[in-house]
């Protein structure tokens, strides 16, 4: 494999373990290929007022595997950059879009009958897989090694080819106006334990108020960090989540869990759904990306 400034070394997982911190070791936790990967931004001078700054292109960034059986590739839907601020080691978790439960290759009734939405988050040398059927289940996460289900990942990487950081409410409305495309990132930082996190994704839904002279980001699912505790395996402070937030300092998240549904009063049953909002200091940024010519 070859080596990559994105990586997180697998060797940090194990020293996680031992010391309870994140180490940085000597070798990727994931493959690069290096054509498709573009990891600097081509040297265009950013617009008169606006500072430049790196992103993912979300349209053109994918993971692939090598499995001969399957060779699936996913769509990267978000990603979220895990820092030690005693070490400055990074993993980066990648969360793919949902797909439904299928029976690949099938010849017919390529659908299961009991249906489940399915999504994987990458990171490291590991994989976190939700299942999501109509009721509750102990198969609703799943954490295993990414080599193990369709062979050692393949990230194929795109950075954005002009990324402008958007600083006024005029910025962001006329962007938003332009269908020029806008990626979020918010940081979030736990002093306690020594986490800082970093969630980037793209703005599917933006709302803009003329009359107010305010915008609004609605959009996930994203990979929500749960920076209050350190992990024996980082991955799994991850949950699904959307994010919402309409000012530069805050932000506010809703995470999908067990929900009871409740009707005349009376608990029916529980199910999986975004629920329980709460808020978080957090530094927002948001970043158009100039379409590729």
């Amino acid at each position: 494999m070859q080596s990559s400034r994105r990586s997180f070394l697998a060797g940090g997982m194990a020293s996680l373990c031992a010391a309870g911190a994140i180490t940085p070791a000597s070798g990727p936790a994931f493959a690069i290929d290096e054509q498709g990967t573009q990891l600097a931004a081509d040297g265009a001078a950013p617009q008169q007022g606006t500072r430049s700054m790196t992103c993912l292109d979300y349209g053109l960034s994918f993971l692939c595997n090598p499995a001969s059986f399957n060779s699936v590739r996913f769509w990267i839907e978000s990603k979220t950059t895990l820092i030690d601020m005693q070490t400055d080691a990074t993993l980066e978790f990648y969360q793919c879009a949902s797909c439904k439960s299928e029976n690949t290759f099938g010849e017919k009734d390529l659908l299961y009958a009991d249906n489940y939405d399915f999504l994987p988050i990458f990171g490291g040398d590991d994989l976190l897989i939700f299942r999501r059927p109509a009721r509750l289940s102990d198969n609703y996460r799943q954490l295993t090694k990414a080599e193990d289900v369709w062979g050692q990942p393949i990230l194929k990487l795109r950075e954005g080819k002009r990324v402008t950081l958007l600083e006024t409410w005029e910025q962001i409305r006329d962007t938003t106006a332009a269908a020029t495309p806008i990626v979020s990132q918010t940081e979030l930082v736990n002093q306690d334990t020594g986490l800082r996190a970093i969630i980037e994704c793209p703005v599917k839904t933006m709302n803009v108020s003329h009359d107010k002279q305010m915008y609004q980001v609605d959009t996930g699912p994203i990979a929500f960090p749960d920076l209050t505790r350190r992990f024996e395996r980082p991955i799994e402070c991850l949950s699904l989540a959307f994010v919402v937030f309409n000012a530069p300092h805050f932000a506010d998240f809703v995470i999908e869990q067990p929900t009871a549904v409740v009707e005349d009063g009376q608990e029916k049953c529980q199910i999986y759904h975004y629920s329980k909002p709460f808020s978080l200091p957090a530094q927002n940024r948001l970043l158009a990306v100039a379409v590729p010519d």
